[in-house]
This record gives structure tokens, C-alpha cells and sequence, in this order.
């Protein structure tokens, strides 16, 4: 199923919207975490092929920061948050209030690596549960794994490792800032991998069922 050509905008629209309602629970959490105001905006959502994924990040060398879940139940599927290293460990250092924490090079510390586990949690479990709660459909996330490696190394590694090679991701793009920091915007991805026959299920249940 080439399923690119089968959904629409109305199908992105209607990702977005749920991405924007698991922005605000994200946003939310992180804010309490923090204890300062955090903003998390998701101003676009698109559909891309493997390919177009290695382009949008910058290609398959990059180095990026990853939160992976594995996601059972009703519908299945893998989801990656990334993150360009350089933006991690700039939102990593605001969390841990550690100017000098890096990913420059290994061992990393363990308390930055904590707290971006956390926070791809957070942001991962927000989603989910805003789609879960449209969907009505149940998704069990895995515990997150963290990896700091080449993007494609990192993409390829996840899901030839479970079987689950698809040809096309949702890929849901968000801006996280602290309001009290000036250039403190943290550009990321989500890559939500449906299986296979999961995008028919999604957007049944959501309404908007593909065509053909």
C-alpha cells in the first residue's frame, strides 16, 4: 500500500490537532518539572518516505540525540523522537542546571542522560495519550531506550531490530522553549512507524478513513 498517496490534509489536520493537545500536556509536565514556564508548539505534521526522513534531518551522518518506544496493543507501531545534539545538550544543561554538561564525547553523565530520557518520555507518553484518547484505542509504550549515534545508524538499527521496516513515517515536528530564555528553542522530530496494517486501523478510528 502506497500510503502516502492515500491520505490527505484532512488526516494531517487531524494529527496535528491531536499533536497540539499532546504539545499542552507536555508542556505542562515539563513546566512543573521544571518549576518555569515551558512552551511546546507542533507546527507541522507530514507524511515521508525513508528517504525524505535522511533529507529532513540532514542527512544519514548526523549525529542526533534519540528516544525510542516500542508501542503494543491496538496499534502497533515504533515512535523516535530526535533531537540535533547541539539542542539536546543546550536543553539538557537548562533541566540539569549544568552549564557544562555535553555530548561531546562519552562517558556522558548520568544525570543528563536521565533527564533526556525523561523528557522524550514525557513528550512521547503526551502524544500518545492524546492519540489514545481520540483514538480510543489502547498503546502500550515500551520503556525508552536513549541513543547518541548517526541518525540513519540509529532509524535502521530500530527497526530492522524488530521487524518493522516501514516504507513511511508521521512525522510530527515540534518546538519546545523556556519562556524565561532568550534562543532557547529546541527544534525536534517525532517518527511515528505505524506497522503495516496500522494506519488502516488509525484512521478508522479517527474517522478519516483512507480511500482506496
Amino acid at each position: 500500500m502506497d500510503i502516502k498517496n492515500k491520505i490527505t490534509n484532512l488526516h494531517l489536520d487531524v494529527l496535528k490537532e491531536i499533536g497540539n493537545i499532546g504539545a499542552g500536556h507536555a508542556a505542562t509536565a515539563l513546566s512543573k518539572l521544571l518549576h518555569k514556564k515551558i512552551k511546546m508548539t507542533v507546527p507541522d505534521v507530514h507524511i515521508a518516505s525513508f528517504e525524505e526522513i535522511m533529507e529532513l534531518i540532514g542527512g544519514a551522518e548526523l549525529v542526533v540525540v534519540s528516544v525510542f518506544l516500542r508501542i503494543e496493543g491496538d496499534l502497533p507501531g515504533n515512535i523516535f523522537f530526535i533531537v540535533p545534539v547541539a539542542q539536546g545538550e543546550r536543553f539538557i544543561k537548562e533541566m540539569i542546571e549544568d552549564p557544562s554538561f555535553s555530548f561531546e564525547k562519552p562517558p556522558y553523565p548520568e544525570l543528563g542522560l536521565s533527564a533526556m530520557l525523561e523528557l522524550g518520555n514525557i513528550l512521547s507518553g503526551s502524544y500518545l495519550t492524546a492519540l489514545s484518547d481520540f483514538t480510543k484505542l489502547d498503546m502500550l509504550p515500551s520503556v525508552p531506550a536513549l541513543s547518541i549515534d548517526m541518525f540513519g545508524s540509529i532509524i535502521s538499527y530500530g527497526l530492522i531490530e524488530l521487524s518493522q521496516v516501514s516504507d513511511y513515517a508521521i512525522v510530527i515536528d515540534t518546538v519546545l522553549s523556556d519562556e524565561q530564555a532568550e534562543n532557547s528553542d529546541m527544534k525536534g522530530h517525532f517518527f511515528l512507524f505505524p506497522d503495516p496494517d496500522s494506519y488502516e486501523i488509525l484512521f478508522r478510528a479517527l474517522r478519516v478513513e483512507l480511500d482506496g
